[in-house]
């Protein structure tokens, strides 16, 4: 009885390793998720990251399509088209010495926008094109349906979502309220764009700002600064000039010994000197409290960060050594003609003093020859 007790156990062994040494049947196939209209949003959102263990998901086709972009890729389209959105381009223009406000606000009036301020060397202009599809200023590039325009009483003029081929119209409106046109118009480039989803309420970048949303108190508060930097860059060039005068006249000095300059030469040069820092101090206000960056802190962040982007500080302290250079310069060259004035008198005191003499001694000779023997 134990025999085949042993027996069957050793048949029941033999069949088990025989089972074991037999590889399971294969799974059904898991049928492909073909998402022939899927979008690269989607694309975006459902993906997972690759792992060295394969795992049974889901398997979109587009996955597989050589020509579909990477997840980089798609990144970068993301940022671009957020970069796009909300594009508004803004132009600061130097057109002048001198721009009557009054009767520009009077011949404008249904198109100022109402001061929130007291400041009263810009007026803000607004000007709508409700025939356009959107509705919503800055929406998409050249289609917003308002245009703005700051213009400062020193010529500046600040144009925001106007393009090159239009801005010629809206100079031209100031053109005719301003004196002392300049002969070469300055310009400078510069963008806004908006992004509702920022979370901080801006952000900087090369040439341009980004903001949750651009209202008016920020077309005042980027006009402002842009219209100081562009006036600010005519000044200093008209400063670089008289360096370039003075610095030829002590080349000459330094060669000849002397300089061939007049008086009146040298009046016109102090005058033109001291206006335009007077300009730069009064005028264009360069140092002068903005009352909407005072009341709002956000408007403060965005008037620093720009002024510190154009580095307007460190250009007037430019401007401030130049025309120190060109004062030295004034007094030197007035010493030197004050020289030259009190040596002709001296020569002048002596040839009078000349001339007396020998008619002095024409009168004795003439008398010694009267007198009788």
């Amino acid at each position: 009885m134990g025999r085949w007790r042993a027996a069957f156990l050793l048949l029941d062994h033999i069949a088990s390793a025989s089972k074991s040494l037999i590889p399971n049947p294969p799974l059904p196939p898991r049928p492909l998720r073909l998402s022939l209209h899927s979008s690269p949003v989607s694309y975006f959102f459902s993906s997972r990251p690759f792992s060295a263990i394969p795992s049974r998901v889901s398997v979109d086709i587009n996955e597989f399509d050589s020509g579909s972009p990477s997840f980089d890729h798609n990144d970068e389209l993301f940022d671009k088209e957020d970069e796009e959105i909300g594009k508004i381009p803004v132009k600061a223009f130097f057109l002048c010495t001198s721009i009557n406000l009054k009767s520009m606000q009077a011949e404008n009036l249904s198109n100022v926008v109402p001061p929130t301020s007291r400041s009263s060397n810009y007026i803000a202009l607004r000007y709508c094109d409700f025939s356009t599809e959107n509705t919503v200023f800055g929406v998409k590039r050249n289609l917003g349906c308002c245009r703005y325009m700051v213009v400062f009483q020193y010529g500046s003029a600040v144009l925001f979502n106007i393009e090159d081929h239009e801005a010629e119209i809206y100079l031209d409106i100031v053109r005719r309220h301003a004196s002392g046109l300049l002969s070469e118009m300055r310009k400078d480039d510069y963008a806004v764009k908006e992004k509702p989803s920022l979370v901080e309420d801006m952000r900087g970048g090369p040439d341009y700002i980004v903001l949750k949303t651009l209202d008016t108190d920020g077309v005042r508060i980027i006009g402002s600064v842009l219209g100081q930097s562009i006036a600010l860059d005519y000044f200093v060039s008209q400063i670089d000039g008289m360096v370039q005068e003075f610095a030829d006249i002590n080349r000459g000095m330094e060669k000849t010994g002397t300089f061939t300059m007049d008086k009146k030469k040298l009046l016109q040069l102090v005058g033109k000197a001291n206006s335009n820092l007077a300009d730069v101090i009064l005028k264009v206000g360069l140092f002068e409290r903005s009352e909407i960056a005072w009341r709002d802190a956000k408007y403060a962040q965005i008037h620093e960060y720009l002024r510190e982007e154009y580095e307007v500080t460190q250009r007037f302290g430019n401007l401030d050594f130049k025309l120190k250079f060109v004062e030295h310069n004034v007094h030197f060259l007035q010493e030197v003609l004050q020289n030259r004035k009190s040596d002709l008198l001296e020569w002048c005191i002596i040839g009078l003093l000349t001339i007396e003499n020998v008619i002095s001694i024409y009168e004795i000779v003439r008398d010694s020859n009267a007198i009788p023997l």
